[in-house]
């Protein structure tokens, strides 16, 4: 990059350095802030120092939504002494404040609340009427105020006394407290717990380290670390292109740009960062978030008391040999003291003793896991990291920008045509590579872009970037490019490819064929290199352009690229294939499907034979079949017609000549049905003959 530009963005970092905190500012033992790391995966890094001596209790603040992430996640490092135990205060839950208490924070909304659950306490009041007595009720009341000025409400307190019951109104006393001591501690427990439960928005934790036996006045430096949950940064670009040369075509040019990077973030924390050391770190790493500050209890299964039930002796029918019930006796004896001697012996055996902890969390942790600290941008473990050079402070609750890179980045000049987009215009973009030349991978952002005209920089557009590794290249778009124009027309196809008969199952191989034709019409002035992006279809191979060059591929389409010359239209077919197998029974087939596929010119003269003796045999079937339907059609509307005049005959006198009609005609039916059953049955037998006819003449083709 250009002198310019790194003294510019120089500049624009000044305002981020401060003084480094120095060791010194620090009471010994006192944890400070160091370094600060936040992730794309919406966390940060909070790394904090003190120098200690000896065995020491570190203190530290923080706020009460954090307690489960820092519970989870705290680290401590010590070179070389040990670490102990980390403890904190418990969250103190209104619930178990108010346990043992003979009211609920619910009570303490109003005084006649708190009364009426503080029902047979002595209380004693002063005013106008001095009472002592215990507690009965406390109701509500309405009065009307003169001249409709509405109600009051007042709260008549019921009292049991020595004299018998007795009255007052709430708001007519002066004071009202309770007689038993222990009362009125229990109340202001309660206040005191309310207050508190109010305030407590930080927690304080202790962590306990260890000093070596051989060396334990020597001086040395502790760490702790934790994740939580911070703001996410974000990545924001400038790219400044060259001026183009006059004349020069759209993507013929490699040249390079400007690029600087910059990171916003926030400090959310909660306290000020002075002097730290800042880094920001871009990747997708596995976040979550565990409730380990909440106590948990195990369901446990409540087993029924055991009852022993009334005993009614039944009566004595006779006696049993005497030797026999005194061994079950004896025995049942035996077995009921051994049940109880065991169960007294399991009761009084001691707890196991508390496991002792860990070798691993009790010894010292290496110094070096907390200082891997990266360099100004390296690539991580899944990730890439960006360490300000100095230290940075800021506010609680300021937000800030953090440059995170600056250098010359190739960039090529093209138009990217995508029909969803913008179907009738490709668009202005450019694609830029990260080389491989030992640069890092850029976290996605929002890039502005900037060309220089004549001198002076001017805006262009924006595009949005994603993430760009090392080595790789990615299509920004920032306008629509109206100078070019494209049409796009579609034309679908079928080609049989291959047909074969067999055991009367005719199996055709049908490709099917989309063809796309683009057509582009150049910028009048200048020429253009044109991405096409044409959509990618699953099972469908691309066949055209065939000219062997491989074309890039997304997770959606191919990228085809074009060359337009100025003033001219270039036109590019693209074509997707896909092969596709047909089954169909030929005995199942209709006649007209059958010859359909027998005049087709796709089958070969043999195939085209084959199918139309099939199609005349079909055509016999359907013949004898038909004849064998209109048969049984006329037998079923002579049934109905003869249950018509039967129903008829039944309300005719037998002597009219109506009836002897009826007769007639009902005789001549029966003998159309005699001959209609011997038609019948030689119809059925052609058409069975017909069809094994065809069977076996589609059972014996095969091509």
């Amino acid at each position: 990059m250009s002198g310019i530009t790194k003294a510019a963005l120089f500049t624009l970092a000044v305002p981020l350095l401060a003084a480094p905190a120095l060791a010194a500012d620090q009471p010994p033992g006192a944890l400070a802030l160091k370094r600060v790391l936040l992730s794309t995966g919406g966390v940060g890094y909070f790394e904090h120092e003190a120098r200690v001596s000896g065995d020491a209790a570190l203190t530290l603040e923080v706020r009460r939504d954090q307690v489960d992430d820092v519970l989870k996640s705290i680290v401590v490092y010590d070179d070389r002494g040990g670490i102990g135990t980390v403890d904190l205060p418990g969250q103190e839950p209104l619930e178990t404040a108010f346990r043992e208490l003979p009211f609920t924070p619910e009570d303490l909304a109003s005084p006649s609340a708190l009364l009426n659950a503080m029902k047979g306490a002595e209380v004693q009041t002063s005013g106008s009427r001095a009472v002592s007595g215990r507690l009965l009720s406390v109701t509500e009341e309405y009065t009307q105020l003169p001249n409709g000025g509405g109600t009051v409400t007042r709260n008549r307190v019921s009292l049991m006394t020595a004299e018998g019951l007795r009255q007052l109104v709430l708001e007519e006393t002066d004071s009202l407290r309770f007689a038993d001591p222990r009362v009125q501690a229990q109340l202001d427990s309660a206040l005191a717990a309310v207050a508190g439960a109010a305030g407590k928005e930080r927690r304080r934790l202790t962590i306990r380290t260890t000093a070596p036996q051989a060396d334990a006045g020597a001086e040395r430096t502790v760490r702790v670390a934790y994740v939580v949950a911070a703001p996410l940064w974000k990545a924001t670009y400038r790219l400044t292109l060259p001026e183009s040369a006059p004349g020069a075509a759209k993507g013929s040019e490699g040249g390079t740009g400007d690029l600087q990077g910059w990171a916003v973030l926030e400090n959310l924390s909660g306290d000020d960062w002075k002097g730290v050391e800042l880094s920001v770190a871009s990747g997708n790493p596995v976040t979550f978030r565990q409730a380990l500050y909440s106590a948990y209890f195990v369901n446990r299964p409540e087993v029924p008391v055991e009852v022993l039930g009334r005993v009614l002796p039944p009566p004595d029918e006779g006696a049993v040999a005497a030797d026999g019930m005194a061994k079950a006796q004896d025995s049942a004896v035996r077995s009921r003291a051994a049940t109880e001697s065991g169960a007294a012996t399991t009761m009084a055996a001691p707890p196991p003793p508390a496991p002792a902890m860990s070798a691993p969390f009790a010894g010292a942790m290496p110094q070096r896991a907390a200082e891997t600290t990266p360099a100004e941008s390296t690539e991580a473990t899944a990730q890439v990291l960006f360490r300000y050079p100095q230290p940075v402070t800021l506010a609680n609750g300021g937000t800030m920008m953090m440059p995170i890179t600056a250098r010359a980045i190739p960039a090529e000049r093209l138009s990217l045509y995508q029909p969803n987009t913008q179907p009738r215009h490709p668009l202005a973009a450019l694609r830029l590579s990260n080389g491989d030349s030992g640069e890092t991978g850029l976290p996605p952002g929002v890039l502005t872009l900037y060309e220089r005209l004549g001198g002076a920089a001017a805006y262009v557009g924006d595009a949005r970037m994603a993430t760009l590794p090392a080595g790789e290249s990615r299509i920004l778009s920032f306008a629509v490019d109206q100078a070019v124009t494209v049409d796009r027309s579609e034309q679908p196809s079928r080609t049989l490819s291959r047909a074969t008969l067999a055991d009367g199952v005719l199996q055709l191989t049908v490709t099917d064929r989309q063809t796309t034709t683009y057509r582009i019409a150049g910028a009048a002035g200048e020429d253009r290199t044109v991405i096409v992006e044409h959509p990618r279809r699953s099972g469908w191979e691309l066949v055209q352009p065939s000219d062997g060059a491989a074309p890039d591929l997304t997770a959606d389409a191919y990228r085809l690229p074009v060359a337009v010359p100025a003033g001219q239209t270039v036109t590019l077919a693209v074509a997707l294939e896909r092969p596709r197998i047909e089954r169909f029974g030929i005995s199942e087939m209709s006649p007209e499907q059958v010859r359909a596929y027998a005049s087709s010119t796709e089958l070969p003269p043999a195939a085209r034979e084959a199918l139309a003796k099939v199609a005349t045999l079909r055509g016999a079937v359907a013949d004898k079949e038909r004849r064998v339907a209109d048969l049984e059609r006329e037998q079923a509307e002579i049934g109905k017609e003869q249950e018509r005049l039967r129903q008829n005959l039944a309300t005719l006198p037998r002597d009219s000549d109506l009836f002897k009609r009826t007769i007639a005609k009902m005789g001549e039916q029966e003998t159309r049905l005699d001959g209609l059953s011997r038609e019948l049955t030689t119809a059925r037998k052609e058409a069975d003959t017909a069809r094994n006819t065809l069977r076996d003449q589609v059972r014996g083709m095969t091509f």
